[in-house]
C-alpha cells in the first residue's frame, strides 16, 4: 500500500482558522492517490472554513483492509470503486443520507442514480468514471494491441517489460475476460484455468504497481502496462508514445464514488463536501485534473478541450465493457489465494 500522505488546508484557510476563536470543524478524507486537485480542497476549506486532511490508498482492497483494521472511525468520507461500495455496505461500513440533505443531488446524471451497488444513492454520490485496460509503447511494438494477449500472451518485444496493476479485482477480471469465463465462477476447471493463466503470464511481467503505472510508461521502464484510462492519458501528455487499447475480449469500466462512512466524526462537513463535489464546476475541476469523466450534469462548459477529444476518454462504439463484480465469500477466498500465490 502506498505510504499515507497528509494534505492540509490552504494558507488562506489556515489563516482564517487561526483568526477565529472557534473553528467550524474538520473533514477527514480517505482517497485514491493523485486523484483530486489540491486547489479544489483549498476552495472547499476556504468556502466552509473547514480544516481538510487527506490520507491516500492505492487499491480498493487496500482501502477495505485499512478500514477493517480499525481505521473506520478516522475518516468522514472515502472514495471506493463501484463493487467496493457494495462490499462496504455489506460490512456495515456506510451511513445513509437523505436527498434533502444534499441540494445538488439532482445534478447527478440519471444513469448514475439508480445503480446496482447503491440503489437510489443512499450512501454515495458519483465521483468519476473511467475504464481499465492497458497502454503500449508504440516505439517498441507496432502490431495489433486490441487484444488481451498483450498482457497474458505477449509478443516477444514486450516480454519482461509489462507492468500489471496491483489490484486483484481488476487484474483477475481482465484475466477472466481473456479466457472468456464468467467473473466469480464457481467451476473448478475454470478457476484452475484462471490460476494457470496468471501464473504462466507472470514470467513476462516486470512489476506489479498501481501508483507507478503512469511513471513506468513515461520513463520507459515498462513498454506496456495495465492502466486506468485517465492515467494513460496523463502518461501520453507527459511524452510517452503510447496507445490505450480497447481489447476485443473486453475491458473494465468503473465508477468511483464518494461514500459517507459509518460513525463519521464530522458528518455535517462530509455532507457539505459531497454536495460541493456535485457542483458542475467542481466536478469538472476533478475531470480536468485526473483525466476521467464526471457523473454530473452541466460539466461540459468547464472541461479542457483536450479532455473532450482524448481517445482514452472516448471508447469506440460497441466493444465489451464490463464492471467488476463482487464475488461470494467462497469464491473470494479462492481469488485471494490465487492473488497471494501470484504475488509471491
Amino acid at each position: 500500500m502506498k505510504p499515507f500522505l497528509r494534505t492540509g488546508a490552504s494558507a488562506l484557510a489556515l489563516t482564517l482558522m487561526a483568526t477565529l476563536a472557534q473553528a467550524e470543524g474538520k473533514l477527514s478524507i480517505y482517497h485514491w492517490f493523485e486523484y483530486i486537485p489540491q486547489e479544489l480542497l483549498d476552495k472547499f476549506a476556504a468556502e466552509y472554513d473547514v480544516e481538510v486532511t487527506m490520507d491516500t490508498f492505492d487499491s480498493n482492497e487496500a482501502l477495505l483492509a485499512s478500514l477493517k483494521a480499525g481505521r473506520l472511525g478516522d475518516y468522514d468520507v472515502a472514495v471506493p470503486g463501484d463493487y467496493m461500495v457494495e462490499i462496504m455496505a455489506g460490512e456495515g461500513m456506510l451511513d445513509t443520507f437523505s436527498r434533502d440533505e444534499m441540494p445538488n443531488f439532482d445534478n447527478i446524471l440519471p444513469e448514475w442514480v439508480d445503480v446496482s451497488f447503491d440503489p437510489g444513492r443512499q450512501s454515495s454520490i458519483p465521483y468519476q468514471w473511467g475504464s481499465t485496460s492497458f497502454s503500449v509503447n508504440r516505439d517498441v511494438y507496432s502490431g495489433d494491441i486490441d487484444t488481451t494477449d498483450i498482457i497474458f500472451n505477449p509478443p516477444e518485444e514486450l516480454q519482461g517489460r509489462i507492468n500489471v496493476l496491483d489490484t486483484a479485482g481488476e487484474t483477475l477480471t481482465l484475466a477472466s475476460l481473456h479466457l472468456g469465463i464468467p467473473q466469480c465462477s464457481t467451476d473448478r476447471d475454470e478457476l484452475k484455468a484462471l490460476n494457470d493463466l496468471v501464473q504462466g503470464a507472470k514470467q513476462h511481467w516486470a512489476s506489479f504497481g498501481s501508483d507507478v503505472a503512469k511513471d513506468v510508461l513515461v520513463s520507459g521502464d515498462a513498454a506496456a502496462g495495465m492502466i486506468w484510462n485517465g492515467f494513460g492519458m496523463k502518461a501520453r501528455e507527459e511524452g510517452a508514445n503510447i496507445e490505450y487499447a480497447y481489447p476485443e475480449q473486453g475491458y473494465i469500466v468503473w465508477m468511483d464514488n464518494v461514500v459517507l462512512l459509518k460513525d463519521a466524526p464530522n458528518r455535517e462537513n462530509a455532507i457539505k463536501f459531497m454536495n460541493f463535489l456535485l457542483e458542475p464546476e467542481n466536478a469538472a475541476a476533478v475531470t480536468n485534473y485526473a483525466r476521467y469523466t464526471a457523473g454530473v450534469a452541466g460539466v461540459e462548459p468547464f472541461l479542457d478541450a483536450e479532455v473532450k477529444s482524448a481517445p482514452e476518454l472516448n471508447p469506440p462504439e460497441g466493444g465489451n465493457p464490463v464492471f467488476v463484480q463482487p464475488c461470494s465469500e467462497e469464491v473470494q477466498k479462492v481469488y485471494d489465494t490465487i492473488w497471494t500465490n501470484l504475488k509471491k
